[in-house]
């Protein structure tokens, strides 16, 4: 594996049924870059996502983190390695505060067990305060301070994508793979989104894979693009080079992305 290299995806194959969904997929995610995967609907972004968090199991191929081939594994020993994600539906607690949904995020990091929980040792009181530490810190980098204890469900859907976002953040992760975190946001809401993501990667460089339709948003924050195209990787490059590819203009661009503003 490359020394710039966090994830390397080769040759990935994942078959439904008699449906292919990805097509002997490779290509690699480096450390603290902004990596958006772009395509028309039923292309295959989120089965990508999916198959590098443990949800599905491609028939082929394999995925390395940190050298370790993650397509056996199970999705919550995934993200214990550093791999959180949002997805495309917000699939929050809806019954939980706010800060409630971020402490739900760090069970995989908690080190005390049902037992020692319940008669709530010393060290269990400790480790308990570290962790909500975390999540005060989230709290305040995604400014949620006004909705910490706000009900899940009551909020609107622009807080509640902002709510999922520091959930993946509160697990404390070396990637996040992000599914369309702005979709069905209002420009002020879509702003603030970017804004966040901006700030994830420069301020705690964590790497991010962002599947997103609003290509002006793609083109302005991402380091690289991968385009699929009915399950296959049609092109791989910077923004530049994929706004001028005649193969992703006719798949998905359109003509209107040849241009310069």
């Amino acid at each position: 594996m490359d020394n710039d290299e966090i994830i390397r995806v080769e040759n990935l194959d994942l078959v439904f049924g008699k449906a292919k969904v990805l097509n002997s997929i490779s290509l690699s995610i480096n450390k603290s870059e902004t990596l958006s995967i772009v395509g028309p609907n039923g292309a295959g972004k989120t089965c990508l996502l999916n198959c590098i968090n443990g949800f599905y199991k491609p028939q082929e191929g394999a995925i390395y983190f940190g050298g370790k081939d993650l397509t056996k594994l199970p999705s919550y020993k995934i993200s214990q390695m550093g791999i959180s994600r949002t997805f495309q539906r917000c699939e929050l607690y809806a019954g939980l505060s706010t800060i409630d949904n971020l402490m739900a995020a760090r069970h995989n990091l908690i080190n005390y067990g049902i037992f020692s929980a319940a008669a709530y040792f010393c060290f269990c009181r400790k480790e308990e305060v570290r962790h909500r530490e975390v999540c005060e810190q989230v709290l305040d980098f995604l400014e949620m301070e006004p909705i910490r204890k706000a009900m899940a469900g009551s909020l609107p859907f622009g807080l509640r994508k902002r709510i999922e976002l520091g959930r993946a953040l509160a697990a404390e992760p070396k990637i996040i793979l992000l599914d369309e975190p702005m979709a069905g946001m209002n420009l002020e809401e879509k702003e603030d989104m970017v804004r966040f993501i901006i700030d994830i990667f420069e301020e705690k460089g964590i790497t991010c894979v962002l599947i997103e339709h609003d290509m002006e948003v793609v083109m302005d924050i991402s380091h690289r693009i991968v385009v699929l195209d009915f399950g296959n990787k049609i092109a791989e490059g910077t923004p530049d080079e994929i706004k001028t590819n005649q193969r992703v203009i006719e798949a998905y661009l359109g003509k209107g992305m040849t241009t310069d503003k």
